[in-house]
């Protein structure tokens, strides 16, 4: 028994230092060409009318999660963080694929290799990591008075799926109909 809770504990450490890695060097990646980062988002269908906001939310959300997974105390915090981005990134991606007129520039680094459907798959898994890292770490941390992870993976899940369909009607919205000469950059 204890040998399980053992690798259980050595599994989600793995997953904070993933989780870790991804996020500091999507959100440096970011930082450091943050023109061109933000040129990409004011192509996209679902974000262009948000650009500029959504351009420094996205990296500092990333950036404050991160130390969240490195202070033990607040680790539990940060892998729900880390699942709802990951799950608002991926309904973005599967909006972008299903209900956009057009398709934009993908992420810049490494990730930018990846088709969309790739990273979509590449998001959904690291959703799941983050929900099972949730799991496991709900049962290390039995003892202290929290949500059960039944009823926070899911409210989570659905909260960030409404952020950003609301987003995206919003900046449809925005774009179509109450555009104040909002460009999309070529």
């Amino acid at each position: 028994m204890e040998s399980k809770a053992r690798f259980k504990s050595i599994i989600v450490e793995i997953i904070g230092y993933l989780y870790i890695l991804l996020f500091v060097y999507a959100a440096v990646s970011k930082l450091l060409d943050f023109e061109n980062f933000q040129v990409q988002l004011g192509q996209s269908p679902l974000l262009s009318a948000f650009a500029v906001g959504v351009a420094w939310l996205v990296p500092g959300t990333e950036l404050l999660i991160t130390l969240l997974l490195m202070i033990p105390k607040f680790r539990s915090l940060g892998f729900l963080g880390a699942f709802i981005l990951m799950t608002m990134f991926s309904v973005y991606i599967f909006i972008i694929l299903h209900y956009s007129s057009f398709v934009p520039c993908s992420c810049g680094g490494i990730l930018e290799k990846m088709t969309w459907n790739v990273h979509l798959v590449f998001n959904s898994v690291f959703v799941l990591l983050a929900a099972l890292a949730i799991v496991w770490q709900a049962k290390k941390n039995r003892k202290k008075a929290s949500i059960s992870p039944v009823l926070t993976i899911p409210l989570s899940a659905v909260s960030g799926t409404f952020s950003i369909i609301v987003l995206f009607l919003f900046s449809e919205n925005i774009m179509q109909y109450k555009n104040l000469f909002i460009r999309r950059y070529p």
